[in-house]
Parts: C-alpha cells; structure tokens; sequence
C-alpha cells in the first residue's frame, strides 16, 4: 500500500514512500531437462535463486511457471516461461497485462554472449543483438524500452560453435563463478526495485 509520510522540522518536508510495489522479473530459458544447467538458461537459474532466498516455489501457469515472492514491501511476481526461447514476449506480455504491471518495473534476465563470464549488466533498452528471446520481447512489447539483466556467459568456442556452446551445460572449472554470479544477480534484482535502476547500475555494472 502506497502512502505519505509528512515530517515537520524547521521547514516542512514530505516523504513519499512507496510500499507494496508490483514487479515483473521474468528469467529466461527453454523448458526441458536436456536444458537444465545450460548457458541459454542462466535466465531461469537467477529465477530459482530469487525465489528460493524468498521461500516461495514456482507452480505451473498460462505460458509460465510463476512465483509470487515478497520483499521488504515489494511484490515479485517471477516467470519462468514455457513457451521456449523463441517466443518469449508471448508470455512476458500476458503476465505483465494479467497483473497490471508497468514497463518501468519489469526486469528480463537474459544471457549475454558478448560478455566474459562473472560480468553482469543491467540496460534500461536496447538492441537484442540476434537474442530470440529478446528479439520475442521486442516485437511482442513494440518496443525495446524495457529494463534486462544481461548474465555474461562468455564466447570460448570455435568458429561455427556458437549453438552448441551456448545450449551446452557449464564447465566445472566455471561452476564457482557462476554460482556467484547468481547470488549478484539476485542482488542486482532486489536493487532495481528497492532503489531504481540507476542505482542499480551503478552498483553491478563493473
């Protein structure tokens, strides 16, 4: 519940504080144990992770899996998609209208080839680069103005490799990073809601 807090001092000063805040964080990923623990998937790993640090469990939905979790006041409403990576805005779209949620506070998790691993960063839009699932968003959205969380996954493969490296599971030697990067990223997702994505990207962007 949203309200106002006035304080009086020497001058008057009003404080809005905003409470009970709705956001939208959809990770995304392709459904499937043969995707389980795959690059193209960190979107639904980051996904579990926030849920999981908020005790809530996904249940199978319209287009998703979907957690309801709350926060120090905030609501997240957390999907996982089943549509596959492909067509991904179809189910971003129907939950972010289903719970009346604002551009402005929605996030997509996503992974990011053109960054090392360990490196996160968080863009209020932009191009989709050849991402399907972004590419998805964008068209079913009409716009690329929407907040993302690009998780670096790195490009070490041979030319002509890319599908198979980014549908392949994690090497053992980067499982530690990973897992860290994980954590971060739920940090990154609670800063975008608590204090704003500028913030947020001030913090996490290194």
């Amino acid at each position: 519940m949203r309200y106002l807090e006035v304080r009086f001092s020497s001058k008057t000063r009003i404080t809005a504080y905003f409470r009970g805040m709705k956001f939208l964080i959809a990770g995304l990923g392709n459904i499937g144990a043969e995707y389980d623990a795959t690059r193209h998937n960190i979107g639904f790993d980051v996904a579990d992770a926030l849920v999981l640090k908020n005790k809530g469990s996904f249940s199978l939905d319209r287009h998703a899996f979907v957690s309801e979790v709350k926060w120090k006041g905030k609501t997240f409403v957390v999907i996982k998609p089943t549509t596959y990576m492909n067509l991904s805005g179809k189910a971003v779209k129907y939950w972010m209208d289903k719970e009346k949620i604002p551009m402005e506070q929605m996030l997509v998790v996503v992974d990011e080839l053109a960054l090392p691993l360990g490196v996160l960063r968080l863009r209020a839009s932009g191009s989709n680069a050849g991402h399907n699932g972004l590419k998805s968003i964008e068209e079913s959205l009409q716009t690329d103005k929407y907040q993302r969380l690009r998780f670096g996954i790195g490009n070490d493969f041979p030319k002509g490799m890319q599908v198979q490296f980014v549908l392949g599971k994690w090497r053992t030697e980067e499982i530690p990073v990973v897992k860290d990067s994980i954590l971060k990223s739920v940090d990154a997702i609670e800063c975008f809601a608590s204090q704003g994505l500028g913030k947020a990207m001030t913090f996490f962007n290194k």
